[in-house]
Formats: C-alpha cells, sequence, structure tokens
C-alpha cells in the first residue's frame, strides 16, 4: 500500500493512529449529546441541591413535605453527578444514554402521577411539578434525537 492509498483510506474510516475521529456529522452529533447530556446533570444535579439545601422553605412553597424534598433531592444529586460523568465521557454508550433518556422519562410521568395521586401541592406546586416535568420531558427528547443522530451518522454511507 502507497503512502497516498494509505492516507485516502485514513480519511474514507476516519481512523488516525488508532483512533476513530469520525466524520464531521459524527463528531456534532456526539457534542449535541454530550451537551444534552451536560445541561441535564446541570439541572438536575442544581435541583437536587437545593431540593437538599432548602427543603423546608421550598417544601412550604409547593406544599411538599420537606422529608419527601430530602429523598428526591438525594435521588436527583446521585443522578445529575452519574450524569454528568457519562457526559464527561467522549463517546457515551448508547445503553447508558438510552438508560438516561428512560428514567428521565418515567420522572416525568411520575410527577404528574404524584401530583395528581399523592401529593397535595399547594398553587406554586401545580405550576412547578408540571414544568419541572415537561423540562425533563424535553431532557428526553433532545437525548433521544442526539442519540439517532449519533448513530446514524456513525453508520457507513
Amino acid at each position: 500500500m502507497s503512502a497516498n492509498t494509505f492516507t485516502a483510506a485514513r480519511a474514507t474510516t476516519g481512523t488516525t493512529t488508532g483512533t476513530t475521529t469520525g466524520t464531521a456529522a459524527d463528531r456534532k452529533a456526539r457534542r449535541n449529546l454530550r451537551r444534552f447530556l451536560a445541561l441535564d446533570a446541570v439541572v438536575s444535579g442544581g435541583n437536587g441541591l437545593a431540593y437538599l439545601a432548602f427543603a423546608g422553605p421550598l417544601g412550604d412553597l409547593l406544599g411538599v413535605g420537606a422529608s419527601t424534598l430530602v429523598e428526591l433531592g438525594a435521588v436527583l444529586a446521585a443522578f445529575g453527578l452519574a450524569v454528568a460523568l457519562l457526559a464527561a465521557r467522549p463517546r457515551p454508550t448508547r445503553p447508558a444514554v438510552q438508560a438516561v433518556i428512560d428514567i428521565n422519562l418515567a420522572w416525568a410521568v411520575l410527577s404528574l402521577v404524584a401530583m395528581e395521586f399523592w401529593l397535595e401541592p399547594s398553587t406554586a406546586g401545580l405550576v412547578w411539578i408540571p414544568l419541572q416535568a415537561g423540562t425533563v420531558m424535553l431532557f428526553a427528547v433532545l437525548q433521544f434525537t442526539a442519540l439517532r443522530r449519533t448513530a446514524a451518522a456513525a453508520r457507513p454511507s
């Protein structure tokens, strides 16, 4: 194989020194996926930390028990950390991203179910719970779309 043939083969496969760089579309899709994961991590983690730090006042404002907010805050903080670690990976794995999407979808649905059947939120809670459920649903849609684009961009043409 001549040097020109090797260079052309390397450009076609997107490899340099044994590592896959991918096409521009693949890099853009992965970058967007990682950005959406990072945004989810910041919002979920920040929300969790706020619930932990201000459970009493937020509980009073939202009409949700402080102990419930502490438990939710711990879950959200741990989830935010896990998603941040995933977002930090150069190539987040498909099963891990799909798990984040599934958890986000479950969270959004369960938030609305809890509001309707288990909680007795204040007016602020009746606004906040659907708002955060919608935000989480949006994260799931953005992540799903980016994951599909990542897979499509990685396929050979």
